[in-house]
């Protein structure tokens, strides 16, 4: 069962990293405008955080490697500070498709965080 969790945790991570290229990508790369102010540096954090995600920290929680859960919890609090920044700093700025992008990229993250510690993906040693 605790395979599951930590494999369940990893395709997440995976699907929040592609999430975020495809978001930040298809602005920087194809200059597609989504239709809504964007601020200048958030789709350079989506695409920076999502290849993280996708090509590091998924396959590293797969793995059960030691550094899974220290660039989890990196990840969500990072997820976590910028939506802080647009809640306050920016939130006369912000587009509301930014801000609902945010939660959902935290509260993934949280849940990843569930499933990693609920599986011992934090501990040594194998299942």
């Amino acid at each position: 069962m605790k395979n599951y969790l930590r494999y369940g945790a990893a395709l997440l991570a995976a699907l929040m990293g592609a999430m975020a290229i495809g978001a930040g990508g298809t602005v920087l790369l194809l200059g597609r405008d989504p239709g809504y102010t964007v601020i200048e540096w958030l789709p350079y954090y989506n695409v920076g955080a999502g290849i993280l995600s996708l090509l590091v920290t998924s396959v590293l929680i797969w793995r059960r490697h030691a550094w899974a859960m220290p660039l989890a919890v990196v990840t969500f609090v990072a997820h976590s500070a910028v939506l802080g920044a647009l809640l306050t700093a920016l939130r006369d700025t912000v587009a509301s498709e930014s801000i609902t992008a945010m939660v959902i990229r935290a509260v993934s993250w949280a849940v990843i965080l569930g499933l990693m510690w609920a599986a011992g993906t934090g501990s040594s040693g194998r299942d």
